[in-house]
């Protein structure tokens, strides 16, 4: 049977709320943004509860902390909604990374190539990456005309970051795509 790490919820992320704050005195800010100054805690949550709003500490390093008079529920999905969107920012920047070995087939090839246009479509950076295995070192001209191959077929939605380049028993390279002008 396993039981949950903090069975209070996860307190230490989230700012305190009203009875929740300590402190003696607070600099307080009303819910459309006006300074109201600094009071005793008490005080400004009266203002709080007569306003039918919490008082939200969002400042607690601050010597007073800055406590805001506002609809917590809100704020939380406000910061949830940031949250998100940060997120979906951050995902539509991936790196995908897309194997070959220097004797690939024509068809094998054009699937590969067909999910690196797709990639690129859809924002993402790619790394390609040539692989030698046993002797194929020898032939590493076989895996750069492979490389540059790929680069002229999509040269019209991408370019080169990081140009062909051999580390170890692989060659790569990175793609970026071209943003397309409207």
């Amino acid at each position: 049977m396993s039981f949950p790490r903090n069975p209070r919820g996860n307190k230490r992320n989230r700012p305190r709320v009203n009875e929740e704050i300590r402190i003696r005195k607070v600099k307080v800010i009303a819910n459309d943004g006006e300074l109201l100054g600094i009071m005793p805690t008490e005080v400004a949550l009266q203002k709080a509860y007569d306003a039918e709003l919490d008082l939200v500490e969002i400042a607690p390093n601050e010597n007073p902390p800055v406590c805001k008079i506002m609809n917590y529920g809100k704020y939380l999905y406000e910061l949830k909604k940031k949250e998100k969107e940060a997120k979906k920012k951050q995902i539509g920047s991936q790196m995908k990374e897309v194997r070959f070995t220097s004797r690939i087939g024509e068809h094998d090839y054009q699937v590969k190539l067909k999910h690196i246009r797709e990639f690129l479509e859809n924002g993402h950076r790619v790394r390609i990456i040539v692989r030698f295995r046993g002797r194929e070192i020898t032939h590493k001209e076989l895996g750069e005309e492979l490389l540059h191959r790929i680069i002229e077929e999509l040269k019209d939605i991408s370019k080169v970051d990081i140009p062909p380049k051999m580390e170890g028993r692989f060659m790569l390279i990175q793609l970026v795509p071209v943003k397309k002008r409207t």
